[in-house]
């Protein structure tokens, strides 16, 4: 029997770069097919409520922004035991003390993942409130899935292209093209704050 692998994507697609894990799942699902064994989860910032789904997975690949300290774009790969301190080395939001903790709490209650894999891109921008991907970021999914696809088939697992399933993902009106297409302009959005109260800008 092939293992049970869940493909995770987290973080918040609200704050820019922090949404790279959940863009990555999102892509996956729109060009990839898995066999049964295979769970893609847009976990965004759920932290604990995601703990039954690590229970139900033998191997846990997740995709994520993290702050490594290199330079923007830049991806790097951690493993297995090595997983937890990345998830926290240097917080960028709530959501990576969250997966941290969900990560401790599985492991103490005895069905965490076996094997962990953590393909991390370092973010750009984080401060913009309602912005998408950072062209050097956006253009790391692809090379980020070509990590994951290499690693499933060394699994055992193959991924055919074509539409996988979206059952767990979020709504369409967030994807990404969808998201992104939507914002108003600078000219039609304050980007720093209502003029009203912000001195020198009424």
């Amino acid at each position: 029997m092939p293992p049970r692998v869940l493909i995770l994507g987290i973080g918040n697609v609200l704050w820019a770069d922090e949404g790279f894990g959940v863009r990555c799942v999102e892509r996956l699902a729109a060009r990839w097919s898995f066999p049964d064994c295979v769970t893609l989860l847009d976990g965004g910032t759920q932290g604990l409520y995601l703990l039954p789904f690590l229970e139900d997975a033998d191997r846990l690949i997740v995709f994520d922004a993290v702050d490594y300290g290199l330079a923007p774009g830049m991806l790097k790969i951690v493993e297995d035991d090595a997983v937890p301190a990345f998830m926290g080395a240097r917080k960028m939001s709530l959501h990576q003390t969250g997966f941290q903790d969900v990560i401790a709490t599985a492991q103490l209650m005895g069905y965490c993942p076996e094997r962990l894999l953590l393909i991390g891109c370092q973010p750009e921008e984080l401060e913009d409130y309602g912005g998408g991907l950072r062209d050097v970021v956006a253009a790391r999914i692809d090379p980020a899935i070509a990590v994951a696809l290499e690693r499933l088939r060394g699994w055992g697992i193959e991924a055919r292209a074509g539409q996988g399933d979206e059952r767990l993902l979020a709504d369409a009106a967030i994807r990404q093209d969808a998201y992104e297409a939507g914002r108003p302009s600078e000219e039609a959005a304050c980007r720093v704050g209502d003029a009203r109260f912000l001195p020198g800008r009424g």
